[in-house]
């Protein structure tokens, strides 16, 4: 008995189709890549298109971010002025610890009989020394960025990010960092001495501990 069907009997099955061919493969599944890229999407970027531009910015401490961003390698020091030399700044210390020290000396000397061999009348002095130092920073440093000795050395002190005058808190931040620590016995002597000495290993702004505490940096004045 045969079992073949009419060719137009409607319940006839329809032969099995052969696959399609298949073809020739570049190193991909999905064929060859488009011309001109190395993408199988077309340009460098997945979605098609030029690959996005670096965010603006860059590492410029007076324009985008003071530590850059990952992705760049834009100058950190790129449109600020030159970071001041850290002789000025040990030569303008000096400056205003004479123009501060001077004076107290003498007051204090003639309120305790110039015996500077009294312990007490020696801490007495420091402590009135640090106090007066203190303000006599924190004024000018919030007025103009400059104490005096800084005005003598044609450097001054400026915000990292944009510059300006460190006006209100950041003046008395670094001022207080710089000088009110030596007012604790011992440690207080310690902590000075290690954050003067911190510009002379840190980079890429030679800032101290009262810089970092402030968020400034000493440069030179235009």
């Amino acid at each position: 008995m045969s079992t073949e069907q009419p060719e137009n009997d409607p319940f006839r099955k329809p032969p099995p189709s052969e696959p399609p061919p298949q073809q020739p493969s570049a190193g991909s599944p999905y064929g060859e890549p488009a011309p001109g890229s190395g993408s199988p999407y077309g340009s460098g970027s997945p979605y098609g298109g030029a690959p996005p531009p670096p965010p603006p910015g860059g590492g410029d401490p007076y324009g985008g971010s003071p530590y850059g961003h990952a992705g760049g390698a834009t100058d950190p020091l790129a449109g600020m002025p030159p970071l001041a030399s850290r002789g000025k700044r040990l030569l303008a210390r000096i400056i205003d610890a004479l123009i501060v020290g001077i004076p107290v000396g003498v007051v204090m000397g003639l309120i305790a009989g110039f015996e500077y061999d009294n312990n007490s009348a020696n801490f007495w002095q420091g402590g009135v020394y640090t106090i007066v130092y203190f303000l006599y920073e924190g004024v000018l440093l919030s007025k103009s960025g400059q104490t005096i000795g800084k005005k003598v050395m044609n450097i001054r002190v400026a915000m990292l990010r944009d510059g300006s005058v460190p006006a209100g808190s950041p003046g008395w931040s670094r001022a207080a960092v710089y000088q009110l620590p030596t007012l604790v016995p011992c440690l207080g002597s310690l902590f000075w001495l290690v954050n003067v000495l911190f510009c002379t290993w840190d980079q890429p702004y030679r800032q101290c501990l009262h810089d970092k505490a402030a968020k400034t940096v000493a440069v030179a004045a235009s």
